[in-house]
């Protein structure tokens, strides 16, 4: 099928170059969310001629530890140059065992105290990134921007402060420091960067005023479109990528695949603080469940082939998921394979526009069901184009680079983009 792209960052080029200062708590080569939408945006800005600055821990994501070599993972106070030209900026980390939200939130903290100094080396940015999470980055990148006296742009990634308080990371009716500090950054921010149009207008209600939206998304030209999987099959194939926490309730499809029993059979693949339990409980009800480390590259794309269906999930009892799209749902949309998706709010929206599968209801009995019926009628795993229509026309990091280049330039060159809007 035809993957060309309507447009490229490095034709169009809407935003004269700049050079801009990244701050995140993961990036290459580690895989990690931050890593993948960042290193793709990172491509197309260095195809637009920006300089990239990137302010990062030697590489120790998800472990807690260095696995890779130390000429790759990076020395700490020293430089490395990233895959796209980018300059990487080194910062210490602590090592921990990577199963204790507490010991990472300590590592990150740590790292972001840290990245001051290194921040304010080499030469001065025309604007600062924060990606967050990790939260106390985003106290980073304000506190280098006024040291710098550069315009301050936060990206909000996941809905904080209120996911602290769905989390019960914060509780009671008197705001947490948690909350306290991440509304102070967000408020004296020039610029405010969320990836959903709700938590945006969440942001707008509560008087932040220069708030826009860039999704996350993926690279299409690097994402095969998939055959739909064979009409006779003796055994139903759910998998599941992605992170195994609090927020994604996996425990549901444990118990589902335990309702269906023979014929059905779940893969989950990825890490997170829920792993152990999920393990445990998947053997006390002898569901029929596999479970994988982390995969990449041509791993992963030999899981989703497979697969009769791909899973998306995220709580529904936490409102501010409501606002917020898992990221793989733009890599399963766009591969064409059906879409399980136990979500709600705006990223139910998204499923239900790009026709890419069916949701439903965050319980087990629910999701037992409609994988009886698509095992019955297995002509509906057939989704066709449309998911990836609509990650080309919404989701694609070529497009996303360009608004966000955009937005960018209108903060620190507000005349050129005048210039630009009235030629």
């Amino acid at each position: 099928m035809d993957t060309s792209l309507p447009r490229d960052a490095a034709a169009v080029n809407p935003a004269l170059p700049l050079r801009l200062m990244l701050l995140t708590h993961s990036y290459w080569p580690e895989h990690s969310p931050p890593q993948r939408r960042w290193l793709s945006l990172t491509r197309e800005f260095r195809k637009a001629g920006w300089d990239v600055d990137v302010v990062a821990p030697v590489a120790h994501y998800p472990n807690g530890k260095r696995d890779l070599p130390r000429r790759k993972a990076g020395f700490a106070f020293a430089h490395q140059e990233g895959p796209h030209g980018e300059t990487i900026r080194r910062v210490p980390y602590l090592r921990h065992l990577g199963t204790s939200p507490l010991a990472r939130f300590v590592d990150q903290l740590f790292s972001a105290v840290m990245s001051v100094p290194i921040g304010l080396g080499g030469k001065k940015p025309d604007a600062i990134v924060a990606t967050a999470p990790s939260l106390p980055t985003l106290a980073t990148g304000y506190v280098l921007s006024r040291l710098r006296r550069v315009p301050f742009i936060v990206e909000m990634r996941d809905a904080w402060p209120d996911l602290a308080r769905d989390a019960r990371i914060v509780q009671g009716s008197v705001k947490s420091l948690v909350e306290r500090v991440v509304e102070f950054v967000q408020q004296r921010a020039d610029l405010v960067v969320t990836v959903t149009d709700g938590f945006a207008e969440t942001l707008r209600d509560r008087g932040i005023k220069n708030v826009v939206t860039v999704s996350n998304g993926l690279d299409l030209n690097s994402m095969p479109f998939l055959e739909p999987p064979a009409l006779e099959r003796d055994v139903f194939q759910a998998v599941y990528l992605g992170n195994h926490g609090k927020s994604q309730r996996l425990d549901i499809l444990i118990r589902a695949s335990a309702l269906l029993g023979e014929g059905f059979h779940l893969t989950l693949v990825g890490h997170g603080t829920s792993r152990p339990q999920l393990v445990k409980l998947a053997r006390e009800l002898n569901a029929p469940v596999t479970f994988f480390p982390s995969l990449q590259g041509q791993a992963v794309m030999d899981k989703y082939r497979e697969a009769d269906t791909c899973i998306v999930s995220l709580r529904d009892d936490w409102k501010s998921f409501e606002t917020t799209v898992p990221s793989k749902t733009y890599e399963v949309l766009a591969i064409g394979r059906h879409v399980t998706a136990v979500v709600r709010g705006e990223a139910e929206r998204i499923i239900v526009e790009a026709g890419g599968g069916d949701v439903v209801a965050a319980n087990a009995e629910a999701v037992a069901q409609l994988w009886r019926e698509l095992s019955e009628d297995r002509s509906r795993l057939a989704s066709g184009t449309s998911g990836r229509d609509w990650v080309r026309d919404n989701a694609d990091y070529a497009q996303l680079a360009l608004r966000y280049m955009d937005s960018i330039t209108s903060l620190v060159n507000p005349e050129s983009t005048d210039a630009r809007g009235t030629a």
